[in-house]
């Protein structure tokens, strides 16, 4: 078994193209995967542990992550992975999550922006600066050289490091807004990473026809759930149990669309919400690429089981 730290994987230095390219290569084989719904343990409304099991056969490998909250931790979103040889059963890898959760998160937002946006949009609105807002904009950056507005919420500062951090792409505006109903009103996607929210975001008419509202954190957004035209999700498990889950308008989830079961995007008049919570498919697949590209950096422990029947 290899020990696979925080560090060794950040250092890898893996371009966001190649976790767009992980994304989407993972979510087309979903439906050939074994992929349970998460448990998630709520201690209160602000922290959690969740359990997320997967099996690729594809990749012969299978794994579960653990990803828990504690909002007074630094970071307060932290997880682990462990890695597992499918075919022999054996335990190939524990692995810090949190390099994976933060990309893999990014990119799976990206890659929806990319396929449900309309074809007019520019003005792009995220609220919740942290690192899954980062990294889904440098995905969505990923071989884009065309102008983007992108509006940002003022909250303690975070808008001036992330758009310093974004300081160096030339094709980037930004414009900062103190309030989300200002933020959100007439832009063409809303890219939410806001971990915790107690009340709406907006009223209903701050959100213009062909909007795409991303909630990478789900909350804030219910009033859309009941007149936006299409909304996807990268697992029904995910949503089934929303309030108004049975008064969606048209529902599937976005794994169809890159298969081409489903349409995605009719019209540019459209209203589209897409629920993109993380599934454990995306962390073990990314677990398993970067297992590959870095296990002969690190020895061989082992955990001293028994290979044989004992009694007790």
């Amino acid at each position: 078994m290899k020990i696979i730290d925080f560090e060794t994987i950040k250092n890898l230095a893996l371009s966001p193209s190649v976790c767009l390219e992980w994304v989407e290569s993972a979510l087309r084989m979903k439906y050939d995967c074994c992929l349970p719904s998460k448990i998630s343990l709520k201690i209160d409304s602000d922290i959690f542990f969740n359990t997320m099991p997967s099996f690729i056969p594809a990749c012969g490998r299978f794994g579960v992550k653990v990803v828990s909250r504690f909002p007074k931790r630094n970071p307060s979103l932290q997880s682990d992975i462990l890695l597992y040889d499918s075919n022999s059963g054996d335990t190939l890898a524990l692995m810090d999550g949190s390099w994976i959760t933060a990309m893999r998160t990014g990119a799976s937002a990206a890659l929806s922006i990319k396929y449900l946006k309309s074809s007019k949009a520019k003005d792009y609105a995220f609220m919740g600066l942290g690192n899954t807002a980062r990294a889904t904009l440098l995905c969505l950056l990923s071989g884009m050289n065309d102008p983007l507005h992108v509006r940002l919420l003022a909250y303690k500062g975070q808008e001036q490091i992330f758009m310093n951090r974004f300081k160096e792409y030339p094709n980037l505006t930004f414009s900062v807004y103190d309030n989300t109903e200002e933020l959100i009103f007439g832009a063409d996607v809303v890219v939410s990473c806001v971990t915790v929210a107690h009340d709406l975001f907006a009223s209903d008419v701050c959100f213009k026809p062909g909007v795409l509202v991303v909630p990478v954190h789900t909350r804030g957004f219910q009033n859309c759930d009941l007149f936006f035209d299409r909304i996807y999700a990268d697992d029904t498990g995910h949503v089934s149990e929303f309030k108004y889950f049975d008064k969606f308008k048209q529902f599937d989830e976005f794994a169809n669309v890159l298969l081409g079961q489903n349409t995605g995007r009719t019209s540019d008049e459209e209203r589209i919400l897409v629920y993109n919570i993380g599934i454990a498919l995306h962390d073990i697949y990314f677990a398993s690429k970067i297992y590959d590209i870095a296990k002969d950096s690190f020895p061989e422990l082992t955990l001293n089981m028994t290979d044989e029947k004992f009694w007790v």
